[in-house]
């Protein structure tokens, strides 16, 4: 039987004269202010979920997106800022874009996360599949074969350092 519910907020804002016969995709830039509004969003998805027993939020990781799409460029930062307003809420990446961060920095975040929010943050990892995200913060895409290596060492190290008070890494 299944026993635990989860819900997926990507960070998408309210946007008006969308769809087939509204503004393009790549003509949309929406103000900061409006993007922001992602936050209250999930915000009040979080207070919902948790007042009606739901296990976890699964957020998006998204950085860039002026169109309104995804607007959660930290989901450790707002996991602990939505933790604030709920009692048994756990908070997932669903997922974390690791070729665009430092394994050890993202390991870093997640764990202070763990412990402000007394272990309910949840990591999800994935490659990314927009460019503008992963090539400007540093990560390959273009070039598949180097994603999918940069992919598996940062899992190499982000388990040595879960699993170890200290190691080393060599590789590039």
């Amino acid at each position: 039987m299944i026993t635990k519910f989860d819900a997926f907020y990507g960070g998408h804002v309210e946007i008006d004269n969308f769809g087939f016969q509204g503004i393009p995709v790549d003509d949309r830039w929406l103000s900061d202010e409006h993007l922001s509004t992602a936050l209250d969003i999930a915000k009040q998805f979080s207070i919902l979920m948790d007042r009606n027993g739901f296990d976890t939020l699964w957020l998006s990781e998204h950085h860039f997106q002026r169109e309104g799409y995804g607007c959660i460029p930290n989901i450790p930062m707002l996991s602990i800022y939505l933790s604030q307003f709920t009692q048994n809420l756990n908070f997932g990446g669903f997922f974390n874009v690791i070729t665009a961060w430092h394994p050890l920095r993202l390991v870093e975040d997640f764990a202070m996360a763990d412990i402000l929010t007394d272990g309910r943050v949840r990591l999800g990892v994935g490659r990314g599949y927009i460019a503008r995200e992963v090539e400007t913060l540093g990560g390959f895409l273009e070039d598949n074969d180097a994603n999918r290596e940069l992919f598996e060492e940062q899992i190499e190290v982000l388990r040595k350092a879960w699993d170890n008070p200290s190691f080393s890494h060599h590789g590039k």
